[in-house]
């Protein structure tokens, strides 16, 4: 069998966040300083999976891969061994074709909110982050790079994922609630409309 490993780093806090960990992996890692495979693929959160055989076909792309999964695991095998042509998780690949109108939205308050905090403007970036939030509440990288700014004792030295898997559910809560009360997003921020 003969393969390789490219791991691609990228953050929206910009490729300084990421360089300290590309020096320790045993494989080699570069960093997308333009998230340039975020933004094409529309990947919502990482760690991604991307297979490409030796002619550069795509052979399996899966948003969340983990090292730890079984069924990650043996889709590469598979693939390796030439055993599959092809591995699809259902329900799991990033979409592909042009995003809705509100998903564009979030994705451009996502990246003044990064630009914002760029700039050390962490109000402006929260005000950005938390609207692109509730207009696509799936996206993980949007909620950890809110997460950065307001707790960042919870990713230095450690990146503590079980606050983040606590923050999550409290957050998915409360959005919940907001949601069946009525709340409206557009270009000007998020609101409760009046009754």
């Amino acid at each position: 069998m003969n393969f390789e490993i490219l791991s691609v780093a990228a953050d929206g806090q910009g490729p300084e966040v990421v360089k300290p960990y590309t020096k320790e992996t045993t494989f080699t890692t570069v960093v997308d300083e333009n998230n340039v495979l975020i933004n094409m693929f529309g990947f919502k959160m990482v760690p991604n999976g991307i297979f490409l055989d030796e002619e550069g076909t795509i052979r399996m792309i899966k948003e969340g891969f983990k090292l730890d999964n079984p069924e990650n695991i043996e889709a590469v095998e598979k693939l390796i061994r030439k055993e599959v042509e092809k591995v699809e998780f259902e329900g799991s690949s990033p979409k592909s074709g042009q995003p809705d109108l509100e998903q564009q939205l979030a994705q451009t308050k996502y990246k003044l909110g990064m630009e914002y905090a760029k700039q050390g403007r962490n109000d402006e970036a929260l005000k950005e982050l938390d609207d692109a939030c509730l207009l696509d509440p799936d996206n993980f990288t949007i909620r950890k790079q809110r997460w950065f700014i307001r707790f960042p004792e919870k990713f230095t030295p450690v990146i503590e994922v079980e606050w983040q898997q606590g923050q999550l559910e409290i957050e998915k809560a409360e959005e919940e609630r907001r949601r069946n009360e009525g709340l409206v997003c557009g270009p000007d921020g998020c609101f409760l409309p009046s009754r």
